[in-house]
This record gives structure tokens, C-alpha cells and sequence, in this order.
């Protein structure tokens, strides 16, 4: 995984720290033009990876990179699943069946028909989860996705359900369909490092909060910094910032300093800060590797 992922909150309006500045947000970017706007930007200054939902307006993004591979031949993204509100959005417009058609995956409505239904008939919990992630992925049909994510509101569910067999489910099938390996969002990290100890996803992709003064870092930042200095994963980690309460320059120093930290996903808004970020990140990694 390269070392600076490019993420999306600030495309969608999500900011932890000021609802004004998310809705301010949530408006520049309702047109799709202006979120290529500041990805090229990134993609420019070398942060080639966006790390993103799957969101409707990425599906636009998505067609733009297939448009133009030369442009864009090393543009990498790891899709992050599943968005919610895009099922509900597309049930209220297009009714069920419209909806379904929409998300199915590209063999076709019978294949796709067949295996979610026979999985509904057996209860065949495996079944369903793969049609599901399928109708995800469709929008990046023909790009390079090796990382496949599975969001936090899901992964946190599951935790809490005890339902930790879904997560070799999910593994299993991005590695099996997709040549990818599987990533996990949470804002518990420790605990589901023991959820997948259990059942067997070894040496996993976690993208958690992890920052200076411990910020969202649910579990305690004792726990957090004792899984970095014991546990064999790959992490990479995200709100370094803390949603602006630590300044960039403290924060990445900081994070660059932490053991076991595979990457840095932030999200920016102009090119500026983008590189100011990327400038950071290169010379802190760099002092630590000499």
C-alpha cells in the first residue's frame, strides 16, 4: 500500500468537529466535476490512491478514469462498503425491482437472481453477503481496486453482534472474485484484532482512528498503542489530525514515530494542503526509516 491514501469525507460533508464547515462542504462539492477537480490535484501531486465509499457520485468518478487510462493509468481505489443511504435513495426512486437492477452485478439479473435467492431459500448467510458485496463493486469494473474496505457502521455491528465469521465471509470472497485483499474500518480497534484472531484473517488491513491525543479511539489509547507494538497487522490510520484540534506538522510527526503503521489516509480540499500533507509525511517517514 503506498504510504498516503487520499479519502472522501470532505467530498460528503463529514467533519467531526464543526457541522458548519461539513454543510459548507457538502455544497462545494454536490457536482462530481468539483471532486475530480481536487482529486486530480491530488493525483498530481502523487497521492494516486483514493480511498472512498461507494457512494453514487463516485460512480461519475469512476467512468471519468475509465475514460482516460492514459491520464490516469496509475489511479488506484479501495472501495469502502457499504454506503447505506444509496439503497434507500434507490428504492424510493426506482421502487424494489428498479433498485435491484440498478446494484446487480454485471453477469446479468438471472445469475444474480439465483444466488440471492437460493441464499435467502438455505438462509445461506455467505450467499447473500457476496451478492451484496457484488452490486457494490460494480461501479469499478475494469479499475484497479486491490484493497477492498468494509466499513465501520457494518464492522462495529458485527462486533457487537458477535457475528465475527462474516469478516472471513467478506475476506474470502474480495480475495477469491476480485484478487483483492480485504480491509476493515472500525472505531475499535483492539477488539476487532481479537475478532479476526478467531477466525483465522491473518496479518489484516485495519484502518482505525489513531492519533496524538486520542481522538474517537474507542477502546483506549492504551489498548491502541499496545496492539501497534504487539500484534502483527497492517494499520493504517486515519483522523491523525483529530479533525484540526492537532496541527499538521505535530500530528504527522507524531504518527510517523508510531510502529506498525502501514499508511496515513487524510482527506483535503485544495491542492495546497494536499501537498503540505504529502511534504510532511515524506519527511517524517523518511527520518524514520533512516
Amino acid at each position: 500500500m503506498d504510504k498516503l491514501l487520499f479519502g472522501d469525507n470532505q467530498f460528503f460533508g463529514v467533519n467531526h468537529m464543526s457541522e458548519e464547515k461539513a454543510r459548507a462542504q457538502s455544497m462545494r462539492f454536490q457536482d462530481p466535476a468539483a471532486i475530480m477537480r481536487v482529486l486530480d490535484a491530488a493525483y498530481d501531486e502523487g497521492v494516486t490512491t483514493f480511498m472512498c465509499t461507494t457512494h453514487d457520485k463516485i460512480a461519475a468518478i469512476c467512468d471519468q478514469v475509465r475514460a482516460d487510462p492514459q491520464r490516469y493509468k496509475d489511479f488506484t481505489f479501495y472501495p469502502c462498503m457499504p454506503y447505506a443511504h444509496k439503497y434507500a435513495n434507490a428504492v424510493t426512486e426506482d421502487g424494489p425491482l428498479g433498485a435491484l437492477k440498478r446494484f446487480l452485478p454485471s453477469e446479468g439479473l438471472f445469475d444474480a437472481a439465483l444466488r440471492g435467492g437460493m441464499s435467502f431459500a438455505k438462509k445461506d448467510v455467505e450467499g447473500v453477503a457476496t451478492l451484496l458485496i457484488d452490486a457494490e463493486m460494480k461501479m469499478f469494473e475494469g479499475l484497479k481496486t486491490p484493497v477492498i474496505f468494509l466499513q465501520n457502521v457494518v464492522v462495529d455491528l458485527l462486533l457487537g453482534l458477535g457475528f465475527n465469521d462474516a469478516f472471513a465471509i467478506f475476506a474470502n470472497h474480495v480475495k477469491r472474485r476480485y484478487g483483492a485483499e480485504a480491509g476493515f474500518i472500525t472505531m475499535n480497534m483492539p477488539r476487532l484484532l481479537d475478532a479476526l484472531d478467531k477466525v483465522g484473517v491473518e496479518n489484516p488491513i485495519v484502518c482505525a482512528n489513531i492519533n496524538k491525543i486520542g481522538f474517537r479511539m474507542s477502546g483506549g489509547f492504551e489498548a491502541y498503542d499496545r496492539a501497534l507494538k504487539e500484534r502483527r497487522f497492517r494499520a493504517i490510520a486515519m483522523s491523525v489530525f483529530a479533525s484540526g484540534a492537532i496541527p499538521p506538522r505535530e500530528a504527522i510527526e507524531w504518527i510517523c514515530r508510531q510502529p506498525n503503521i502501514e499508511s496515513i489516509v487524510f482527506g483535503a480540499s485544495g491542492r495546497e494542503n494536499i501537498r503540505n500533507t504529502r511534504d510532511l509525511v515524506n519527511e517524517f517517514w523518511a527520518r524514520e526509516a533512516a
